[in-house]
């Protein structure tokens, strides 16, 4: 995969989105809103190549003079966030929740050191290359946002309004979603992963949960009354596609608390509720460790173990299915 391969698609009059060429970890959805005098970037790609990129891609699309001076982050995960460096005098926009999530997040040269340094013989370390390997953080600090909020706030970019909401613990503790509703369009950020029969997408994986939560905040994607929605990885939707996607959180949550009921633990759960063919045509099916872990620790009160732990389960997990354990 090269930078190459990604495109630009108009979404609607001066509104852009960029999409990335396949799915797997880390390839995140950005958007563009252009007008005459102003520009705003709707996330930014993970690594300071991809990010060069579509900032590239972005000012071939830009009026003579204007430039992106804010971005809107819809969550804390570095996939993104990572890249906002490239646009170093922009203003970076995130709730309250995504500016606390930042700090228990792994720093990006944290990561880069883990991913180039780990044991590629081991399962997490064949995983951790595999899917991250092509990122480069090396020299990636990290950026700090200038404005937060709670609630709700409208910016205007140009004629066109923009409304941002915050949204209670669903794929994160800080997650919001961007309304254009001259456009009739909302950037939904990983509260959905895409998925079409034309293209399906991978398994969603939810850090903060519960689903309950995330399927609330699908609801509140939809009560926007928009037509198109640009999920935080996979295909644009419509109407029908969100409400397949609140399906299928549906089907997890009901089998995770069935299992859960059962005495089953969590990463068993995720291996059944896998072999039972919940979605077979999404890929990364390992992620459903993650998913079900979130929903078992709210029926438990527990509290999420590290970000390495996690990931060594879906490793091992990952590892099971492509060797036919």
């Amino acid at each position: 995969m090269t930078t190459r391969d990604w495109t630009v698609s108009e979404i609607s009059k001066d509104l852009h989105a960029w999409l990335p060429p396949r799915r797997g970890w880390g390839l995140a959805n950005c958007g563009l809103l252009v007008s005459p005098r102003t520009a705003l970037w709707i996330d930014t790609p993970y690594d300071p190549v991809l990010a060069g990129e579509f900032l590239d891609r972005s000012r071939a699309l830009l009026p003579e003079g204007v430039a992106i001076d804010r971005v809107v982050v819809t969550h804390g995960n570095g996939d993104h966030y990572w890249g906002a460096g490239v646009v170093p005098e922009a203003e970076i926009i995130v709730t309250r929740g995504a500016r606390d999530q930042m700090c228990f997040e792994p720093p990006p040269q944290q990561l880069h050191a883990l991913v180039v340094g780990s044991d590629p013989k081991t399962p997490l370390g064949a995983y951790l290359r595999r899917h991250f390997g092509v990122f480069d953080w090396a020299t990636t600090e990290p950026v700090q946002p200038h404005t937060y909020f709670t609630g709700e706030l409208e910016l205007s970019v140009g004629d066109y309004p923009v409304r941002l909401f915050s949204l209670d613990s669903a794929h994160t503790s800080g997650d919001l979603i961007v309304h254009l509703p001259a456009q009739r369009v909302v950037f939904t950020g990983d509260v959905v992963f895409a998925s079409t029969p034309e293209r399906p997408g991978d398994h969603p994986v939810h850090w903060a949960g519960p689903l309950s939560g995330v399927i609330a905040a699908c609801e509140r994607v939809l009560a926007t009354e928009a037509e198109v929605f640009v999920p935080g990885h996979g295909p644009v939707l419509d109407r029908a596609g969100v409400r397949a996607h609140i399906t299928y959180l549906e089907r997890v949550r009901e089998r995770a608390h069935a299992l859960h009921a059962s005495g089953v633990p969590a990463a068993e759960a995720a291996r059944r509720v896998i072999a039972e063919g919940i979605a077979p045509e999404l890929e990364l099916p390992e992620r459903l460790v993650v998913t079900i872990g979130t929903e078992y620790r709210h029926l438990d009160g527990t509290q999420r173990p590290g970000i390495l732990e996690v990931m060594t389960e879906v490793a091992l997990l990952a590892h099971e299915l492509r060797s036919g354990g």
